[in-house]
């Protein structure tokens, strides 16, 4: 698990970021990197969407955000999917680092 290695493009109002998804994982966690993507693991099924949902709810709890702060592309259909979350950008790209440096969150 490399931080250095995530892709955080920041943006005028927060980051866009890759995340790698892991459906029906046996337990919620975002932590720690595939690739350059941070890893989001959900027990939720990707079928009708459930998946897509489940990633935004972690991804916002485990960043202290609303769901609203999170955008996932819509026309995300694989476990690679691009993720734009609003806020500050230096404290997401803080949070971003600890959570891909495998500091957990459940």
């Amino acid at each position: 698990m490399n931080p250095d290695l995530l892709d955080v493009r920041r943006l005028p109002d927060g980051v866009s970021i890759w995340i790698h998804v892991t459906p029906r994982s046996r337990r919620v966690a975002v932590e720690g990197t595939y690739g350059d993507a941070l890893r989001v693991a959900v027990a939720a099924a990707p079928a009708k969407g459930a998946a897509n949902l489940a990633c935004v709810e972690a991804l916002a709890a485990a960043l202290g955000l609303a769901r609203s702060a999170v955008e996932l592309d819509p026309r995300a259909r694989h476990r690679r999917k691009r993720v734009r979350l609003q806020g500050d950008p230096e404290d997401l790209c803080a949070r971003l680092r600890a959570l891909a440096a495998g500091e957990a969150s459940d």
